[in-house]
């Protein structure tokens, strides 16, 4: 069986009449399974789902990779599309106070946009822990991601989270990617790596015992990185070997072109609207 990836948010639009907006969210279909990974920020989800003709009442769990507004705003409307109960899996801390201060001087909440209480009156089942989920016999959520790379910087200055009346950097410990197993190897849906791209990979080659990264979709949050970093990161995709690699998101057009001229027929833009299938 294939496993089917289809990009139903994010930045860049690239089907006809799909919708752009700044966030993410994929439907990974492998395993006799429809899994969400993220929502987008809010309106991109439910039209891109018509257009693409994804029904979301089809869904069988739905994955956060974080706690941003810009991967949770289209929940509400995904709940009101498919009434009924659904699992939603994440880390406990997908619901911390998280604040920007990019282009701002006062920390901007965009945090979870909702209430608990009102996602699941809409029938939104949390399931909310540190360790990896099964959601079939060949994929997994990573559970929390170690850091474990030298060049690899988590998060940014500007990304912080609220603790009582004050304000510390964010270290992402809800940071989550999905892992699939593949006969060609893994496949590792990314929502933003503020954990870091290579650290991500690592930790699902050591959680499955499995070497071989076929396919890397979603962002990697290098838009901000230097070149240094972005050079050394294409230099572990290189030394892993990994067969096809597709950016989006908060990857940043400086960090996908260097990758575009260094990896070659292995890179791809992903876009709303791609389609990316395994064998």
């Amino acid at each position: 069986m294939d496993c089917r990836i289809t990009t139903l948010a994010d930045n860049t639009a690239g089907a006809p009449e799909t919708l752009a907006e700044w966030g993410f969210s994929a439907l990974i279909e492998f395993d006799g399974k429809s899994i969400l990974m993220d929502t987008g920020r809010g309106h991109a989800i439910t039209h891109n789902a018509e257009l693409l003709d994804v029904d979301l009442k089809k869904i069988d769990v739905i994955v956060l990779s974080h706690g941003h507004a810009d991967h949770t705003g289209g929940l509400q409307r995904v709940m009101q599309s498919m009434r009924k109960e659904v699992p939603v899996i994440g880390a406990p801390e997908i619901w911390d106070q998280k604040y920007s201060t990019r282009r701002t001087k006062i920390p901007r909440y965009i945090g979870i946009p909702y209430q608990r209480a009102e996602l699941e009156s809409l029938g939104a089942r949390f399931n909310l822990s540190k360790e990896p989920t099964k959601l079939s016999d060949n994929v997994m959520t990573t559970g929390e991601i170690p850091v474990v790379t030298d060049f690899e910087k988590v998060g940014a200055d500007t990304l912080l989270v609220r603790v009582d009346d004050d304000y510390e950097l964010d270290r992402f410990p809800d940071d989550r990617a999905l892992i699939v197993t593949t006969e060609l190897g893994l496949v590792v849906v990314l929502g933003c790596a503020h954990r870091c791209l290579i650290n991500t990979l690592y930790h699902a080659q050591n959680l499955t015992g499995i070497k071989q990264i076929h396919t890397v979709v979603g962002g990697c949050h290098l838009m901000d990185a230097s070149e240094e970093r972005i050079m050394k990161t294409i230099a572990a995709l290189k030394d892993l070997d990994v067969q096809n690699v597709g950016v989006s998101h908060c990857t940043g057009l400086k960090a996908g072109a260097m990758m575009a001229g260094e990896l070659g027929d292995r890179f791809f833009f992903n876009t709303a609207g791609s389609v990316v299938t395994v064998p």
